[in-house]
């Protein structure tokens, strides 16, 4: 966006956006932007909230003002809460993970939460008629398997030789596997919230430990591939934050 931005700005079109991953737009010297503290595929906050996502888009088009770029101005209000899949109450036995006392190695907890899991994302997919899974073509066992394999030692050649390609297939793969992990939660009983959702994946699921540690491997390649694919996207800056601030 922030390239289709210039390129309109150049034909004399003012141009503004909101950003979801600020150090993103600040690389590309975005002509005006507007970030926000929300999660991914949610610029405006929460859904069904109109006067809130008014907002949003008032202090972002309040951008157009000015004349002198780049301009990156943050939008520090956190979103209002919201039910975001409300499953009938006769469902029962929600999948609940322990936060202490985990057994079994990280590679192991992960595959035994996905299969715990598959159940009621299938439930979550027949009730919504549809899922954002399928643009690998992979299971999540496989997707899990792939993604834990990072974990280990990375062929020096796929590093060396092919690592933007590497880079691409482990950022559709740690997407697909995060977005099984929600569209599965949203299945269950009870009220879920954007916030609910986050905070359950990246600190209560050996899943969101597994791509936490992923990310401090691969901020450590040399690649620029991996250490974009580990600063910019897989882990959203919010949970950076939290996960800076628990660890003081």
């Amino acid at each position: 966006m922030s390239a289709v931005g210039r390129y309109l700005e150049e034909a004399g079109i003012p141009t503004v956006q909101i950003s979801l991953i600020r150090e993103h737009t600040a690389a590309f010297n975005a002509p005006r932007a507007l970030w926000v503290p929300f999660m991914l595929g949610r610029p405006f906050g929460a859904p069904s909230h109109a006067p809130f996502q008014k907002h949003v888009l008032q202090e972002a088009l309040k951008l157009l003002e000015l004349t002198q770029e780049p301009v990156l101005r943050d939008f520090l209000q956190e979103a209002p809460p919201d039910a975001l899949g409300q499953q009938s109450q006769q469902l029962v036995c929600p999948v609940s993970f322990p936060k202490y006392g985990k057994v079994g190695s990280l590679h192991e907890r992960v595959l035994e939460e996905v299969g715990q899991l598959k159940a009621w994302h299938q439930v979550g997919a027949q009730s919504r008629s549809r899922t954002t899974l399928g643009v690998t073509g992979a299971s999540s066992d496989r997707l899990a398997e792939f993604v834990l394999s990072w974990l280990g030692e990375a062929p020096e050649q796929v590093l060396q030789n092919a690592a933007h390609t590497a880079a691409t297939s482990l950022k559709f793969a740690t997407d697909e596997l995060k977005a099984f992990y929600y569209e599965a939660k949203l299945a269950q009983p009870g009220q879920h919230s954007a916030k609910s959702l986050q905070d359950w994946f990246w600190f209560d699921t050996s899943g969101g430990e597994a791509l936490l540690a992923l990310r401090i491997k691969l901020a450590s390649v040399g690649d620029p591939a991996f250490k974009g694919l580990a600063t910019l996207s897989m882990v959203p800056r919010v949970v950076l934050d939290l996960v800076s601030k628990k660890s003081r």
